[in-house]
């Protein structure tokens, strides 16, 4: 086992872009979505606005579909001025509903992962987002077998995860997080002073990215595919 980990008893997984895509069906909807508004204004501009109005409207909503598609009704009225149609607002209204009966689909590696590393670890899945979706998408995954204890938080912040291992009677230095979002699943882990490893996915949310001077110094690991973890936990691959 790698010697930074061996004091590890609980591994914590993100789930959107960590074990399933999730990601790339928001840009395809965000594609859609200039379409149907491509009367009133650039693709560039509505991809800004409706950026600005999702943050604006975090507060409110919170992370996940459902807030994403109130805002995008939001900004096709705004942009609009008013005008846009019925027909458009329930296109909009579909594409919300498409990307909520979207399949689960796994990452590579993801379940042969999660078997080898329950045999000797504690796992736990901390997630963000919506209730109900986080929990169909956890049902279709058919991984909550692996779970000792499944979260979904209103946010990632230091506080949450400080909470959550307190509520849960562990100890950050006995903790290790992985997930794909440097500003949510990497940064405060480090700063509350646990582990973590950062495996990317190919895009990330505008809102979730930081700068190169956030991470600078900062200790963590970043492999390239969740499946390293079971080589550096030294346990072997099981059918």
């Amino acid at each position: 086992m790698n010697s930074n980990y061996q004091h590890i008893k609980v591994i914590g997984f993100d789930a959107d872009d960590t074990l399933w895509v999730n990601e790339t069906y928001f840009r395809e909807a965000e594609l859609e979505f200039a379409k149907l508004l491509a009367p009133y204004e650039t693709a560039n501009t509505i991809d800004q606005e409706l950026f600005k109005k999702e943050i604006e409207n975090l507060p409110l909503y919170g992370y996940g579909i459902k807030g994403f598609v109130l805002s995008m009704i939001e900004m096709a009225i705004q942009l609009s001025n008013k005008t846009v149609s019925n027909e458009t607002i329930s296109r909009i209204i579909d594409l919300g509903k498409a990307m909520l009966n979207k399949p689960v689909e796994l990452l590579d590696g993801v379940e042969d992962t999660l078997k080898a590393l329950s045999k000797t670890h504690r796992l736990i899945l901390v997630t963000k987002g919506d209730l109900l979706d986080q929990e169909r998408k956890l049902e279709k995954s058919n991984l909550t077998s692996y779970f000792h204890h499944i979260e979904v938080l209103s946010d990632k912040q230091d506080e949450n995860y400080s909470s959550l291992l307190g509520h849960l009677d562990i100890k950050p230095s006995e903790f290790l997080m992985v997930g794909n979002s440097l500003k949510s699943d990497i940064l405060p882990l480090v700063r509350i002073g646990a582990k973590a490893i950062h495996v990317p996915f190919h895009t990330t949310w505008l809102h979730e990215q930081v700068t190169e001077n956030e991470t600078k110094n900062k200790a963590y690991q970043t492999i390239s595919s969740l499946n390293e973890l079971i080589h550096i936990f030294n346990q072997p691959v099981t059918n």
